[in-house]
């Protein structure tokens, strides 16, 4: 049976209190932080039947605050990038803030990993506890149209962290939610001897900024193919000898998945073979953007050091910048009209 339990956590750099939230299911656990909707930590027994946290993190208030990366927090209201932060909704021109090179990422100066979000504990109907978090981004906020209420719901049961979205708008506006765990399976210095199998016909080829701009590139018999199980680091994938590697100096790509794949399948399994630990993901979004950490360079939790490749991170997400791109219309669209009701889920599954 998971049960919630609250605690305080720390003071940020504004004064403001932070909660810390603790699901309990067993031998798993998880430690959601009200401020950004961090995932701090997550337990999950390894093949010796120790607990190993697998994301990364920071022990106080003050490293989330001085530290980019995005470690474990909700991000919004656009997930990735918008080439130069400019976007036409209903027929007027809308220009976001720029705050990656000259482009929009991840919501801006002020995303949702800076709130404080509101959190209620509630009980399922089978009897297990569910962290709720509640945010209101206000009309124009990082120049968004539309007052936006969004939802996001945590639960932890049979060693699965599920994480529901749910947002509208009373105008239209951009939609894409994510989160932004870094996990590492078994504490190593780097991730680039972890193995994951992924079904993605596609990645989408960026310009020198990350920026996709319509092109899909097939990945079979690419250094983006993991059809087959292959780590991290096989064929020296961070020699960056592929120009679509070169630009994110490794994996950094949104990759994309068959429309008519089976969303009861894990889109991805990684497993590390030093712990034993196995992490089975899941999406109803129609891509994930894989990022190995490149640029981590950072003290984190328990003054560990997190440098390149550090942690690798499973964004579910609609593809980025797909409002200026027709080509990515097939796989839906983050425009959302008033009313429209954006929803979808994503799952790590540790049994």
């Amino acid at each position: 049976m998971t049960t919630i339990t609250k605690s305080f956590f720390d003071k940020d750099i504004l004064d403001r209190e932070i909660s810390a939230y603790t699901l309990q299911d067993g031998e798993y656990s998880a430690v959601i932080l009200d401020r950004g909707g961090i995932i701090k930590n997550l337990f999950v027994p390894d093949k010796h039947g120790n607990i190993t946290d697998v994301v990364l993190g920071y022990d106080n208030a003050k490293g989330y605050d001085t530290n980019d990366g995005y470690l474990g927090a909700l991000i919004g209201r656009f997930g990735n990038r918008i080439d130069k932060g400019k976007v036409c909704l209903d027929g007027k021109n809308c220009q976001l803030y720029c705050n990656d090179k000259s482009n929009h990422l991840h919501g801006g100066k002020n995303g949702f990993d800076k709130k404080i979000w509101s959190a209620e504990i509630i009980k399922a109907s089978n009897g297990n506890q569910r962290l709720i978090l509640t945010a209101f981004s206000p009309d124009g906020e990082e120049n968004y149209p539309g007052n936006l209420n969004v939802k996001v719901t945590y639960s932890l049961e049979n060693g699965t962290l599920t994480i529901d979205y749910e947002a509208v708008s009373d105008k239209t506006t951009l939609i894409n939610l994510t989160n932004h765990a870094y996990f590492n399976l078994d504490g190593s210095k780097d991730v680039l001897d972890h193995l994951m199998a992924m079904s993605a016909p596609y990645v989408l080829p960026t310009d020198s900024e990350l920026i996709p701009r319509g092109e899909f590139k097939a990945t079979m018999g690419t250094p983006f193919d993991f059809s087959k199980e292959k780590t991290f680091g096989e064929g020296d994938a961070f020699r960056n000898e592929d120009p679509d590697l070169a630009y994110g100096q490794g994996f950094d790509h949104c990759f994309v998945f068959d429309k008519a794949r089976d969303m009861g399948m894990p889109y991805a399994v990684v497993r590390s073979e030093k712990s034993g630990i196995v992490m089975k993901c899941y999406t109803d979004m129609p891509a994930v953007h894989l990022y190995c950490g490149n640029f981590l360079n950072q003290t984190g939790k328990r003054g560990k050091k997190y440098g390149r490749c550090a942690g690798f991170c499973l964004e579910t997400e609609a593809l980025p910048n797909n409002p200026n791109v027709p080509a990515y219309e097939k796989y839906g669209s983050s425009v959302y009209k008033a009313g429209e009701i954006y929803r979808f889920s994503a799952k790590y599954a540790f049994k």
